[in-house]
């Protein structure tokens, strides 16, 4: 593996199942975390990480390139690319068997295996989470006390009554009651295609959003990931309900929370009423009508401030 601080890509094997890890940051696989401290960054579903490389990039150059910043998607989401190194915990102790691992307790159990096996307890630990990776988020500080974490970002959480939002009011019939008919669209429609004709089309498109595409861009019209991502999305309709207050007050000094004003999944509703209950927390509403999915216009934005929020922490460090 090359050493150069951008473009790299790296596949775990959790679990007998892949995850994709792409880091920014001067980190090998050999070594993976030779350094102080590093930031995590759990996706939101679907967790294509192709779409999330202009953020960690941003991120990466805004905290001035002093800590590597890691983009870990979810079990299922991305297939292994030809060529890429695969690490594997399979003989780690931590790399238990999973029961549903692409279900939503399975993906939380799959981020704690990634952090126990590549995180050393002598290093700070960021996490930050994007939608349903702020559920992910609480759950890994209520489950995993001992990992280093200092600071905790949730951006634009979907961490409570997901099937009562606009979208979710939306989602909760297709993902839950109309699923298998998605699958099998999907498979019908996908699955004869060439890979150079699916690659073709998602770089136009991704070209055309103005994202790089140069990290399994394949994932996304596959339908094996299309259907994780749909299991898991139907499972966030129903088992995301009630907020974890117990966490968030036990862990509330560490978090950060970024809440949108045009947010269909998580309403300022949401922010007013977590607002009202943790009135000393740090509980932020954007004041940039910065959209749910930031990561496809707004990459800069979103890191620029997550880099200013994180400069107390860094200095001293």
């Amino acid at each position: 593996m090359s050493q150069e601080p951008t473009g790299l890509s790296c596949l775990f094997l959790l679990l007998q199942e892949s995850s994709s890890s792409l880091r920014e940051g001067p980190c090998t696989c050999s070594s993976p975390l030779l350094v102080s401290s590093f930031l995590a960054f759990l996706q939101g579903n679907p967790g294509f990480s192709a779409f999330y490389v202009p953020f960690a990039k941003a991120l990466y150059s805004s905290i001035n390139r002093r800590f590597p910043v890691w983009v870990i998607s979810h079990a299922g989401h991305a297939l292994v690319p030809k060529g890429k190194k695969i690490l594997t915990t399979l003989d780690d102790s931590n790399a238990q068997e999973i029961n549903d691992i692409y279900g939503l307790q399975g993906q939380v159990e799959h981020k704690l295996a990634f952090l126990r096996t590549h995180v050393p307890k002598e290093v700070k630990l960021v996490v930050i989470g994007h939608s349903i990776g702020c559920y992910f988020n609480l759950e890994i500080l209520k489950l995993a006390p001992e990992l280093p974490i200092i600071r905790s970002f949730l951006l634009f959480p979907t961490i409570e009554r997901m099937s009562e939002s606009p979208n979710g009011r939306i989602a909760t019939p297709l993902l839950c009651w109309l699923r298998y008919a998605l699958y099998v669209f999907a498979y019908l429609l996908l699955k004869p295609w060439p890979e150079k004709i699916k690659s073709f089309m998602i770089r136009i498109a991704l070209r055309m959003m103005n994202l790089q595409s140069e990290f399994s861009v394949l994932s996304v019209l596959e339908p094996f990931c299309l259907a994780n991502a749909a299991y898991l999305g139907g499972q966030e309709m129903m088992k995301v309900v009630k907020r974890d207050n117990d966490t968030i007050k036990t862990y509330l000094p560490k978090l950060t929370f970024y809440y949108g004003t045009i947010d269909a999944w998580c309403p300022t509703k949401y922010y007013e009423d977590i607002k009202k209950d943790f009135p000393e927390g740090d509980i932020r509403l954007c004041e940039k009508k910065i959209p749910h999915a930031f990561i496809l216009r707004f990459p800069q934005e979103m890191a620029d401030m997550v880099a200013d929020w994180l400069k107390d922490d860094l200095s001293k460090i």
